[in-house]
């Protein structure tokens, strides 16, 4: 077992960008600073995980060849017994979220992932009207956008984390594990689409690599100045799709959301539906832990047209402690 801190960005990166078998689209954020790394020797692969008190919250699957997976998977949960910490497991897909239930974790869909297949996707048409208004008056009201180099512009990003932050009450702590960052060794692989008016940063996106049968970057990490214009998000995503498009990219993926897509038919068997129910629950009013509503409105403003589930996996039982942890490792509380 190592630490991410301690350990070279680019062997992460490789092994994220090469086992791709899981097709993971958040796949990485597993390059985000405070991650922890363990490997075992001679394996090719790795897992992500932060430890939240006597919990270890994973991050997606192992990131590791097909034949290294049962063997990274096995050490992994005797390394959590070993040091008698319980082990949970967020943002698994679909062919890890089987694996897990057949090595006993008891396996929920906690949410899903949305994507835009960008050479079908045009802003034309009555659907997009409120769309093409508000990115309209957005630019009407001066905002300018452009790519930039997010290393040049950490102090204004940082004003507008503070602004933003600031605006969503006393209480209110930036989220980490599960959402993006800027910043660090990984950065030259993420691109910044950054939004301005009379020369004053307002806005950024950053969006982040995806790897895997839909390759294409991810909607990741966004921000605003509170009370500004509206349609600020709208006008930078519009701008970086067309970026995206004139380079050939396939995919706009935005991340997964908590709470969101559920459906019988992407349960697991022997899944726990106390824990079913409860995402349901907190679907319908859960605002306060997490804005999945507001979200998923953002998102469907770009009629997605692919929605992949994901998965939550318990060692053992499924339990609101574990389920807790996972929000504490997120910063959130």
């Amino acid at each position: 077992m190592v630490s991410l801190k301690t350990t070279s960005h680019l062997s992460v990166l490789e092994a994220v960008r090469r086992h791709t078998q899981a097709d993971n689209p958040s796949a990485f954020l597993a390059l985000n600073r405070g991650n922890d790394v363990f490997t075992v020797p001679g394996t090719d692969g790795v897992i992500i995980y932060r430890r939240t008190g006597r919990f270890l919250v994973q991050f997606g699957g192992p990131f590791c060849t097909v034949d290294a997976y049962e063997n990274l998977l096995e050490r992994f949960v005797a390394h959590a017994r070993e040091e008698n910490l319980t082990l949970v497991a967020v943002q698994l897909q679909r062919p890890d979220a089987t694996a897990y239930a057949e090595h006993g974790f008891t396996v929920n869909q906690i949410g899903a992932s949305w994507a835009v297949r960008i050479p079908e996707f045009t802003l034309r048409g009555t659907r997009f009207m409120q769309l093409r208004n508000k990115i309209s008056r957005a630019h009407r009201n001066g905002l300018v956008v452009a790519e930039v180099d997010a290393e040049r512009w950490y102090e204004a990003l940082g004003d507008i984390d503070q602004a933003w932050l600031s605006g969503k009450g006393e209480e209110a702590r930036p989220l980490e594990f599960l959402v993006g960052e800027y910043g660090g060794p990984a950065q030259e692989h993420r691109r910044l689409f950054l939004g301005t008016i009379e020369g004053r940063p307002v806005s950024y996106i950053s969006y982040s690599p995806v790897f895997g049968s839909r390759a294409g970057w991810m909607h990741d990490l966004s921000r605003r100045v509170p009370g500004g214009s509206p349609g600020l998000m709208e006008a930078i995503n519009a701008t970086a799709i067309e970026t995206f498009r004139s380079e050939g990219t396939e995919w706009l993926h935005f991340g997964f959301t908590p709470f969101t897509g559920l459906a019988p038919e992407n349960e697991i068997p022997g899944h726990s539906r106390a824990f079913q129910w409860l995402m349901h629950f907190l679907w319908e009013h859960g605002a306060a832990l997490y804005p999945a509503q507001t979200q998923l409105s953002y998102k469907e403003k770009w009629a997605p047209d692919t929605v992949l589930p994901e998965y939550v996996a318990f060692h053992g039982g499924a339990s609101l402690s574990s389920f807790a942890h996972i929000f504490r490792a997120c910063n959130a509380f």
